[in-house]
């Protein structure tokens, strides 16, 4: 069902979002509760070398997570385009998302090198996760919305 919404411009809502909202205020409040490492170099080389000391691949980790987060969006803006703005489900539009699928799987692979963890141990985890949390064997949605605890 679609809703009708009073046209109001740009204009308008901006405006009314500056009466709302101290950006100043917003501003300080998000300063202060921002971690040292997020805004002091020397904080955040400080916490690079502690996790090189633990064992962390931060390197190869920074690169996996960025890199799904960005090739994830990338994936995602496609079947945007396919909803919302009537581009095709064609097989141009298919070979560009399995592309995208293909660098995701890059950077998955470079999280699992970092995590010394190989590729069919992450999916067989997954596995024995989903087999837990849909005990009789298929999608419910009350297992989906009521996890039990411990369930990521």
């Amino acid at each position: 069902m679609m809703m009708n919404h009073p046209q109001r411009s740009l204009e308008d809502l901006n405006f009314n979002m500056a009466k709302q909202i101290d950006f100043d205020r917003y501003e300080k409040f998000v300063d202060t509760v921002t971690s040292d490492a997020s805004t002091d170099f020397v904080a955040l080389s400080d916490r690079l070398v502690e996790l090189d000391e633990k064992g962390a691949n931060i390197e190869r980790l920074l690169t996996a997570g960025v890199g799904i987060n960005a090739e994830g969006g990338e994936f995602l803006e496609i079947i945007k385009k396919m909803i919302f703005q009537g581009k095709p489900f064609n097989e141009d539009n298919r070979e560009h998302m399995i592309i995208e699928l293909g660098d995701l799987m890059w950077y998955v692979t470079q999280a699992c090198m970092a995590l010394e963890v190989p590729f069919d141990e992450v999916i067989a985890r997954n596995v024995k996760k989903l087999e837990k949390r849909y005990p009789g064997g298929a999608f419910d949605v009350y297992y989906s919305e009521n996890r039990a605890e411990g369930d990521l």
